[in-house]
């Protein structure tokens, strides 16, 4: 059974975010604030979950959390400073966009940088440690899912309906036969064996 958060006399968010090792989209991030008596058995890190399973969950987390955001950072802004800052800053913007300020900061691993004065800690695995973290990361995973499904239409080639840009053998060999798309992030090794690639 996962913890509801570190501190219990806090207003806590836990944040995570979803899509950092993708090819292709966004990389998303989302910041929740659940309530104090909020439990639930099956709530847990997303990547151990059936989609269905995070589709219920998601649901749930909308509807029971006092405050919850989502955001996508683009690839064009992946590319200019990074995955990891870009993780950050989708982090970031989530927070802001809560409706209510918290008091303290969960992150899921181990890399951040300070947001205004609101004291945090990055937990390791904090996906599977405590609710709030495993809860924006099943919104994070949920929505960014979505908006590849969307992409597909555009680009079905690429199969992201079901890779959701992550860099799958059959996504590999799509690039390979037909080149990127605007949607793929160009500071990224697309291809096992390109040097660069001309974009």
């Amino acid at each position: 059974m996962l913890q509801l958060k570190l501190h219990h006399n806090l207003l806590e968010c836990g944040t995570d975010e979803a899509g950092r090792g993708c090819l292709a989209g966004p990389v998303t991030a989302a910041a929740v604030i659940l309530p104090d008596d909020f439990n639930h058995p099956f709530l847990t890190d997303s990547k151990q979950l059936s989609e269905k399973k995070r589709n219920e969950l998601r649901r749930l987390i909308e509807k029971e959390a006092i405050s919850f955001s989502v955001t996508h950072v683009m690839m064009e802004e992946i590319d200019q400073i990074n995955i990891l800052n870009a993780s950050i800053l989708g982090m970031h913007r989530a927070i802001d966009m809560l409706g209510v300020v918290p008091q303290f900061i969960a992150i899921d691993g181990n890399r951040f940088k300070p947001y205004q004065n609101i004291p945090y800690e990055c937990v390791v695995k904090g996906d599977a440690k405590f609710l709030h973290i495993a809860a924006a990361s099943i919104l994070a995973k949920t929505y960014r899912d979505e908006y590849m499904s969307t992409l597909h239409e555009e680009f079905p080639e690429y199969q992201w309906i079901k890779n959701k840009g992550y860099p799958t053998a059959e996504h590999r060999e799509a690039i390979r036969n037909l080149g990127p798309t605007p949607f793929h992030r160009k500071s990224f090794r697309l291809l096992p064996e390109q040097l660069r690639l001309d974009l």
